[in-house]
């Protein structure tokens, strides 16, 4: 059981889909009145269907159908107005640069960027959180130390969800042979109907069975397993649940060999695509980095792959010297004025589409790392050689939400956080979830954020 259901992203999309298209008819209505003739809604509709898939992938690009914004729905207006804004702009230019359509509708734009806004708000926070009018029913969380503290402050900072954290029982604090007993005082007192539980943990052991009788008798009472539960409000792993007997039932380490054949022809396919457009511009980076000082344009640096192996990636040159990783935790090279604009701009990672091209990486897996970091990493953090089992990428999911990066510093707290995410992936890595992480990599890159 999940908080955010698994429909509800596809719900939220047929429903922006809806309030689009009803926003160019009412911008129709508005702009051309009583002459609004069946010729000009046609002109409109061809072009306005194109833009719609645009507009959508822009959504989902700015997170509009992430788990986050479904449950949390924080600054929600704002967000969606800077996105039919950027919307906005990409139809003025489709119309622009596409003429072909015959329409240049400038003030049907400036009308429908209004309507859109106001429609795809009251659909995403009025209307759809009362889709189902689903009760509000009480929850107990069942668990020990901060993850499962977390995870039962997440759920009961969701107002607009059927769900009401009544109690919270530390695992910690109860001897175990007592723990059933409280639980089963706890749903009574509350008239508790979903409880939250870290099955994995020691002190669980003597409840489930007591929890299942309660299940079985009285059908309304939900048991979740926090973990899940805990994956899918995060995003990530909660590393303090997890153990080795749960890391070989969830964590697959055969092939997945649809999934791999197909990651991997896309990976040639859009590597391929990405050195044909940008190879022509290679001369005049190597000139802009030669111009400020006579080092090397390219350089090679050691990283842990796949299984172990270490790899080369390729890079421009950033730094005053011939930077190959480890010299970067010791601070004796400086990034230059090229080297700055490159890497804001990323730039400087667009030769490792060779190595996609090669096989060392992926478009999207985790980043790979430092070997001398993966050795003091392997020491001090549980599961971290886990995140090796599949090959790294250019981008990763935890690229994308992972806010605390280390930065190639030695970190154990960021890493470790940054590692819940690596698994995350490893568990549940799909196409669809590459083409999210694709997606927002994108937009990281636009707005210049994250590194």
């Amino acid at each position: 059981m999940t908080i955010a259901s698994r429909r509800e992203p596809y719900i939220l999309l047929l429903g922006d889909l809806f309030f689009l298209g009803l926003s160019l008819w009412i911008t129709l209505v508005v702009r051309y009145g009583s002459s609004l003739q069946e010729n000009i809604f046609y002109d409109h509709i061809v072009p306005f269907s194109i833009l719609f898939g645009v507009w959508v992938m822009i959504f989902a690009m700015a997170g509009l159908y992430s788990r986050q914004v479904v449950m949390f729905r924080k600054d929600l207006a704002p967000l969606i107005l800077n996105t039919q804004i950027t919307n906005i702009v990409i139809a003025a230019l489709f119309f622009f640069l596409i003429p072909y359509f015959g329409i240049t509708p400038k003030t049907n734009l400036i009308i429908y960027l209004i309507v859109s806004f106001f429609l795809v708000v009251l659909w995403r926070v009025y209307l759809f959180p009362v889709l189902g009018f689903r009760r509000k029913r009480n929850v107990l969380v069942v668990g020990g130390g901060k993850d499962s503290q977390d995870l039962a402050a997440a759920i009961h900072a969701v107002p607009h969800y059927p769900f009401s954290v009544t109690g919270f029982i530390d695992l910690h604090e109860v001897a175990s042979e007592k723990v059933a007993e409280v639980v089963l005082e706890s749903i009574a007192k509350d008239n508790v109907s979903i409880i939250v539980v870290d099955i994995a943990h020691p002190n669980a052991v003597g409840l489930l069975p007591a929890l299942f009788d309660v299940s079985f008798m009285k059908l309304q009472i939900t048991v979740v397993d926090a973990q899940r539960l805990y994956e899918s409000v995060f995003g990530r792993l909660p590393l303090s649940m997890v153990s080795h007997e749960w890391l070989l039932s969830n964590v697959s380490i055969s092939p997945k060999v649809i999934y791999d054949v197909l990651k991997r022809s896309l990976d040639i396919l859009t590597a391929t695509c990405a050195l044909i457009l940008t190879v022509p511009f290679y001369p005049l980076v190597a000139l802009a980095i030669k111009i400020e000082d006579r080092g090397p344009i390219f350089i090679r640096q050691e990283r842990v792959g796949q299984n172990n192996k270490t790899i080369y990636i390729v890079k421009f040159r950033s730094m005053n010297g011939n930077d190959v990783g480890e010299s970067v935790l010791k601070s004796k090279l400086k990034v230059t004025h090229v080297g700055a604009f490159l890497r804001a701009t990323r730039i400087d990672e667009l030769p490792q589409f060779w190595n996609v091209l090669k096989g060392d990486l992926s478009l999207v897996g985790p980043r790979p790392e430092i070997p001398m970091l993966v050795s003091q990493y392997a020491e001090s953090i549980p599961y971290y050689n886990v995140r090796h089992l599949i090959k790294p990428g250019l981008t990763g999911w935890a690229q994308v939400l992972h806010t605390n990066h280390p930065h190639h510093g030695v970190n154990d707290e960021a890493t470790t956080e940054k590692l819940s995410y690596d698994l995350y992936y490893l568990k549940e890595r799909s196409l669809l979830l590459d083409l999210y992480i694709a997606l927002q990599t994108g937009k990281i890159v636009l707005s210049r954020s994250g590194r």
